[in-house]
């Protein structure tokens, strides 16, 4: 059957059954002792150790640790990105001092940074909250800098032209060009 004369307000019903087939190969392969447990378990076992961890209540001090250190580095990197970032791009001096540290983040795949976090800081709370500002920050600052940096000198030029100040370029160019270019990527 060709895809393109296929109906699409049913593809969510194809996506669902190729997943429950996935699923019960998955399962029957985890039957036959074709998979290593301990590794990969089956399906069931994975829904059954959910299923006690829930009904136990032992996932929830877990899931909240988790959340935690996650919000507490998505807002510190949201805010040393954004801020970051704005320096970075309005100030010559921050921007020159900022580029060796750029090259190298950029260089780097961020979550190998992970094994050294939790040498640095250990497993607890600290690390998995590094892990999450680098994550962030570091999109946040690459984000915020190309936005503002693409900003049209054109544009800047005729807001100060017409008497406006630093907050009005902020507002009226400098945010608008951020948010289009957070939202875009």
């Amino acid at each position: 059957m060709n895809p393109r004369t296929m109906n699409p307000r049913y593809a969510w019903l194809r996506q669902l059954i190729a997943f429950g087939i996935l699923l019960l190969i998955w399962e029957a392969a985890g039957r036959a002792d074709m998979l290593n447990p301990l590794f990969m378990p089956s399906p069931s076992r994975i829904g059954s150790a959910l299923y006690e961890l829930f009904s136990d209540g032992r996932i929830w001090p877990h899931l909240e640790a988790t959340f935690t250190a996650a919000l507490g580095g998505l807002v510190l990197g949201l805010v040393a990105g954004i801020m970051l970032g704005i320096l970075g791009a309005m100030v010559p001096l921050i921007a020159e001092l900022l580029e060796p540290v750029r090259t190298l983040l950029n260089a780097i795949p961020r979550v190998v940074l992970a094994p050294l976090f939790v040498i640095w800081l250990g497993i607890d709370l600290a690390s998995k909250v590094a892990l999450a500002f680098i994550l962030v920050a570091v999109v946040i600052f690459f984000t915020v800098y190309s936005g503002i940096r693409q900003v049209d000198r054109k544009l800047v030029e005729r807001i100060v032209t017409l008497g406006g100040g630093r907050w009005d370029l902020v507002r009226h160019v400098y945010l608008p060009s951020v948010a289009a270019w957070v939202l875009g990527n």
